[in-house]
């Protein structure tokens, strides 16, 4: 059931891309700099708009249509993801936050060399990237389905300009431009969330008492399974302490989140920040979830939603088909400007893992790599990255996609463990680790086999890591060869202790090196460089 997008919408969106191609050129003169203000926007971000920025980038076009979906169709059960984003902010501001700012890094996998070795660290940010020029394709590729599953628009031209949207905003406003693009985009999806709601719940028939007293009656809400373990899938408990570790790996070892801690001005604007975004996550509740409940009750009121349209476009459909055209725009604009925070923190992070982590640490003859260097980087995964969403609507091969993606997401978890045994343990070391997340990632691959649901196979790859990763580092631990003095300012326990970055270390070796050059006269006595 294809609907007439209108010359209204079409202006609406027209306006919104615009709007965000201005962002980017309005940042792109401070952009250009330097690494530093390319990365982390030279530490210039309010903590507020970071927390923003975080909420928008971790909320993808997918969760703005799922949520209201799950919704609708079961309950509330999932939103206890949501408190456990709040509940682990605490975690996130006492433990982890300030090992990140102590070593002042552009990427999250800078602490991985320092605390365990550079393979780790490559590990960590080549699965990163790997995973995200994968996820980019699928944020572009699924809202895209959805929207012309019952519309006019045309698939490509409209999977097209969110990717060449993206790639042109980040690539000239940096971080920055990402970060204010994101606060603009949070406010347009939370705004057209809020207007679906209200309307929907205005045209549902009887008062709006009524219309929620019907839903908590139909079990919209809550209900008594939920807090039981006979169905691990629709498990409360289940859902928060899987969510709990979810999160974990994305505030502590996802690139996208992790270099917003670094744009802020102090570790206490970062932790602000923190705080912010857990309060937008309790928000998304009543907003997201209540979007889904009422939108089942305006349909049962009003004959059900049609059977020749699938619930997973249940969102778009609405708007298009109840609300006026310019106001229906705006809202679909919400959902691609829900999918562009997200693909352009994901370009802007890639960028940084490749620029930092691959060129800059294994090739260090070469100097520091340009602005110049990672702009190309975020042009050309972007352009990839759209391009094989572009295949993916031509072939219609989503699932060999998704398998892509779970192979490279089952490292996502085991990753995090591995943050939580070199923040939390003195022990941990980079052998026993590396076999430990090894060992996370094939647990977490025979548990994606089973029907226990997401949450159980994270839980069970978390403990599998860290226990596996503590007890392997223990016979291990002579050949590590890591000393206790070294690793212990990296580690709760030594956290108010100073850290010298090893890369200082190495420099310091070089310059000590380069000041002392043998005699050919005489090779016992030195000179130093200012006498040769």
């Amino acid at each position: 059931m294809h609907q007439q997008f209108g010359t209204l919408n079409w202006l609406a969106i027209a306006v919104y891309i615009v709007a965000m191609l201005a962002v980017g050129i309005y940042f792109s003169k401070r952009a250009g700099a330097s690494s530093d203000d390319y990365f982390k926007a030279g530490g210039r971000i309010p903590a507020w708009a970071a927390g923003f920025s975080i909420y928008a980038t971790t909320l993808s076009a997918i969760t703005f249509m799922s949520i209201p979906e799950k919704a609708y169709l079961t309950d509330w059960a999932y939103s206890a993801g949501n408190i456990a984003i709040f509940a682990i902010v605490p975690i996130l501001v006492y433990y982890y936050v300030p090992f990140f700012r102590k070593l002042d890094v552009t990427t999250a996998y800078e602490y991985l060399e320092e605390r365990f070795d550079v393979v780790l660290r490559v590990f960590g940010s080549l699965f990163f990237v790997l995973f995200h020029i994968g996820r980019i394709a699928i944020v572009i590729y699924l809202p895209t389905l959805a929207l012309t599953a019952v519309s006019d628009i045309n698939p490509y031209l409209i999977a097209g300009l969110v990717g060449i949207a993206c790639v042109i905003y980040t690539f000239l406003g940096g971080m920055e431009g990402v970060i204010w693009s994101d606060v603009i985009q949070g406010i347009i999806l939370l705004s057209g969330a809020v207007i679906v709601i209200v309307v929907a719940l205005v045209n549902s028939p009887g008062s709006i008492s009524h219309t929620l007293s019907e839903a908590a009656s139909n079990g919209k809400f809550y209900s008594g399974q939920n807090f039981t373990f006979s169905d691990l899938s629709v498990s409360i408990p289940i859902i928060f302490l899987g969510s709990v570790l979810n999160n974990l790996q994305s505030y502590t070892a996802s690139q996208d989140v992790v270099q917003r801690y670094q744009t802020t001005p102090s570790v206490q604007a970062t932790k602000g920040s923190l705080y912010v975004n857990g309060c937008l996550a309790l928000i998304t509740i009543p907003i997201f979830y209540g979007m889904g409940t009422a939108l089942y009750t305006y349909y049962q009121g009003n004959g059900g939603f049609p059977d020749d349209v699938n619930t997973s476009a249940i969102v778009p459909y609405y708007i298009l088909t109840e609300l006026p055209g310019g106001v229906a725009g705006l809202i679909i604009g919400g959902i691609l400007a829900a999918a562009q925070s997200t693909i352009s923190s994901s370009l802007n992070s890639i960028s940084a893992c490749i620029t930092v982590d691959i060129r800059n640490r294994l090739m260090p003859g070469r100097g520091e790599a340009s602005v110049l260097f990672s702009r190309m980087i975020i042009v050309f995964t972007g352009l990839f990255s759209t391009g094989v969403a572009l295949w993916l609507i031509a072939s219609e091969k989503g699932e060999l996609w998704d398998l892509f993606l779970t192979l490279t997401g089952l490292f996502g978890i085991p990753i995090a463990a591995v943050f939580a045994l070199g923040i939390f343990t003195v022990r941990a070391n980079r052998f026993g680790v590396l076999a430990g997340l090894l060992l996370g990632a094939v647990s977490g691959y025979f548990m994606n086999q089973t029907d226990l649901g997401p949450f159980m196979i994270s839980i069970v790859a978390f403990a599998v890591t860290l226990v596996a990763g503590y007890v392997l580092s223990i016979p291990l631990a002579g050949v590590a060869k890591a000393t206790r003095t070294e690793t212990l300012p990296l580690t709760i326990h030594g956290k108010d202790l100073s850290y010298e970055r090893k890369s200082a270390r190495r420099e310091a070796l070089k310059d000590e090196a380069a000041s002392v050059i043998p005699d050919t006269d005489d090779p016992t006595e030195p000179k130093s460089v200012a006498q040769v």
